[in-house]
């Protein structure tokens, strides 16, 4: 299986879980999916007021410089454990 297809499958599994991992994992999951999807977090950091899209920009920034490829492959790793 191509990685871009495993990839696609652990996030529809990811989708479809019963219940919703802890922040913490999902934080971790969301910034990996963006930058295997979009690459290097670009853009202003949200103001204080906006703490959830504070926490998802750190989360997605924090893996600045790391591939899409190794985004996918860490994205897969992260969503088997679950």
């Amino acid at each position: 299986m191509a990685l871009q297809d495993e990839f696609e499958a652990a996030v529809k599994r990811v989708n479809g879980l019963p219940s919703a991992p802890g922040n913490n994992v999902m934080l971790d999951l969301y910034g990996l999916y963006k930058q295997a999807t979009v690459g290097d977090a670009a853009g202003k950091r949200p103001g204080i007021t906006d703490l959830r899209g504070r926490a998802k920009f750190d989360a997605w920034s924090g893996r600045k410089g790391m591939s899409k490829e190794d985004a996918m492959r860490a994205y897969i790793k992260a969503a088997s454990a679950l």
